[in-house]
């Protein structure tokens, strides 16, 4: 009986070992501030929160569908040109989020501009692609893609949300700072909108995680 529980554990479909493939890459094995992937990325895309947003979606939908094409193809794909088969798969994809965007958010398009096209080299991507679709089935690599994705857009949100709120006062185009305040002398940070502050901001979130979190705290020997 205890043989069925384990192998009813192991094949149903949100498994606590399959959960984890959702929640770790929100803290413990986040992307961004354990691994240190996808830091260009927030450069240049969290001047707004909208662009950021967006840039999630995109994210999430090449490295969720990217890991579950590699993942049913993994037994086809010659080991030798394993990175060329990955990289036509992510460059299909990358394409398809590049049309969708120009076809329905066109100035939100202009604004990431060659940002959407360097998804199909994010470490993220690639990385996700290489280390787990290519070992494991479809529905864990989906987890995986969704969970890394998540980690990823979570810190860009964050970024974002701070830059465009003491930049310009404003979220997503809604004014967000009552006039009174600019009566009574307050004055947007213009320093927000500079690009090395989004580089402050991931560093400053790198370090409170990691003084949070026990499990990353290096231990001098």
């Amino acid at each position: 009986m205890a043989e069925v529980a384990v192998q009813q554990e192991k094949e149903a479909i949100f498994s606590k070992k399959r959960i984890k493939l959702l929640t770790d890459p929100l803290n413990d094995n986040n992307p961004v501030t354990v691994q240190v992937l996808g830091i260009c990325s927030s450069l240049a895309i969290t001047v707004q929160l909208k662009p950021a947003l967006l840039m999630f979606a995109g994210v999430l939908f090449v490295v969720a569908m990217g890991n579950v094409v590699v993942s049913a193809l993994r037994n086809l794909i010659p080991n030798r040109v394993r990175i060329i088969a990955q990289l036509v798969i992510v460059a299909g994809l990358v394409s398809i989020v590049d049309m969708l965007l120009k076809a329905y958010q066109y100035d939100v398009s202009k604004q990431l501009s060659v940002f959407v096209g360097l998804i199909v080299t994010n470490c993220i991507v690639m990385g996700r692609l290489e280390a787990f679709a290519m070992a494991n089935k479809p529905w864990p690599s989906f987890l995986d893609g969704v969970g890394n994705s998540v980690g990823y857009g979570i810190l860009l949100i964050i970024v974002a949300f701070v830059r465009e709120l003491f930049g310009s006062g404003k979220l997503l185009g809604f004014t967000i700072v009552p006039p009174s305040f600019y009566e009574h002398g307050y004055v947007n940070n213009g320093m927000m909108m500079m690009p090395p502050m989004a580089l402050v901001l991931v560093g400053i979130i790198i370090w409170v995680q990691r003084s949070r979190n026990t499990k990353l705290i290096e231990v001098e020997e």
